[in-house]
């Protein structure tokens, strides 16, 4: 079986060692990959939005499975384009992944199934904007519409902040068309978790939940990131809430997408919060989630593209667990999520005596063998073990590499249940 991985990050590295376990698949395919998936898989110069250029390439290849990773191709319509040419493809429709690619279409659609988040409003006037923000009073949470990387979320915690971002957004257009719209929320307290599952139709498989670390710097510090490291499984995860989150806020979503005919196929990821009310939703996306996918994936113990032909042909994929704990740490250029230097080489990636697994985000390889920077998350290290401590204790010794160097950053604190 030939399969090809759209997406060049870590999320796709951990997919494609995911489908390598497999009997089945014969051939893995990348588009376009990053230095690490190099060593794995043949990755095809073709960008993962270049939606007619990789259906082409599907058709050539005689492509068994596409998987797509990314959410801007997914937002542009690329299964709907594999699915015009017979291609067999995992992952929502351009109108089912607007969950995704449009805030406030998600909380419209949550407002009108009654699956529970934080109240809001939306806005495209700044001044009804600012206005709302000091009639609400912070804390208070600014999202832009659109697709925005991850980084277009700010948990303002005075009215300046919140004021400042909603300017950032709509005048200062720092997130250009997604964030000409902006969605004002109601700040929720509790812990936050990660909980998957594949998804066809009505058809709802949970997978293991998962812990992301969003801020840049140790005890949840700095800026928001597209997460700067995962774990899971989550020791202080009520098992009930877990389940209220399968009853209450995912199947719900699966059946009401299906009625407003935008059946959902492929990984739902829902982003939660543990409130005193029970668990609400943060905001959903339409793909497996980045870093959390790089814990949870290792944990599987079934084939995945078995997983998939089981879901998407109404089968139950009887998902196993392997019992232990996975931690990833994301090493990060610095400046990260702002500004930041590329082509900087990274040290040696050689694990010999660690036990790890080292997942390539943002790297490409040079003619002289060295892997180089080319994103702000440049690495995942993670491990899976028997106890969290042994996780995060193999992660941290392969670590120290990176401490005699000013270009990259890490936290210290992943895994720790916070």
């Amino acid at each position: 079986m030939k399969v090809l991985v759209i997406g060049g990050g870590g999320r796709e590295h951990i997919i494609v060692k995911k489908l390598k376990e497999s009997k089945r698949v014969t051939e893995i395919f990348a588009a376009p990959g990053n230095g690490g998936i190099a060593e794995e898989a043949t990755c095809v110069p073709i960008k993962d939005d270049a939606i007619e250029k990789l259906v082409s390439f599907a058709l050539e290849q005689q492509i068994d499975w596409t998987i797509v990773g990314p959410e801007v191709p997914l937002t542009k319509g690329v299964v709907d384009a594999f699915r015009n040419q017979n291609l067999k493809v995992f992952g929502p429709t351009r109108d089912a992944a607007i969950i995704e690619g449009s805030k406030d279409f998600a909380k419209a659609f949550m407002q009108q199934y009654d699956i529970p988040t934080a109240k809001y409003q939306t806005f495209t006037d700044v001044e009804k904007a600012k206005a709302y923000i000091k009639q609400e009073g912070a804390p208070i949470v600014v999202k832009a519409d659109g697709l925005a990387a991850g980084k277009g979320v700010v948990v303002a915690m005075t009215d300046q902040e919140a004021l400042d971002a909603v300017e950032n957004m709509l005048i200062d257009n720092k997130f250009g068309d997604a964030g000409s719209r902006v969605v004002i929320e109601e700040y929720l307290e509790g812990k936050e978790f990660s909980l998957f599952a594949f998804v066809d139709g009505e058809n709802v498989y949970p997978m293991v939940p998962a812990r992301d670390h969003k801020r840049a710097y140790d005890n949840n510090e700095g800026p928001n990131t597209g997460g700067m490291g995962a774990f899971s499984p989550v020791a202080d995860l009520d098992p009930q809430h877990v389940e209220y989150t399968v009853e209450k806020i995912l199947k719900p979503v699966a059946k009401g997408m299906k009625k407003e005919g935008r059946k959902y196929t492929g990984v739902l990821y829902g982003g939660l919060i543990e409130t005193k009310e029970g668990p609400k939703v943060i905001e959903f996306n339409a793909r497996f989630g980045d870093p959390e996918t790089q814990v949870v994936l290792p944990l599987l113990e079934n084939d995945l593209i078995q997983v998939i032909e089981d879901v998407t042909s109404g089968k139950d994929p009887q998902l196993k667990w392997k019992d232990g704990y996975a931690i990833g740490t994301v090493v990060a250029s610095k400046g990260y999520p702002g500004s930041y230097a590329k082509n900087v080489k990274l040290p040696d990636l050689d694990t010999n005596n660690h036990d790890v697994y080292v997942i390539h985000a943002g790297t490409a390889r040079s003619e002289d063998g060295n892997f180089h920077s080319t994103g702000g998350r440049v690495l995942l290290i993670g491990s899976l073990q028997n106890s969290p401590e042994k996780a995060q204790t193999e992660i941290y010794n392969y670590l120290t590499r990176f401490d005699s160097s000013d270009d990259f950053f890490y936290r210290k604190d992943i895994g720790f249940s916070k």
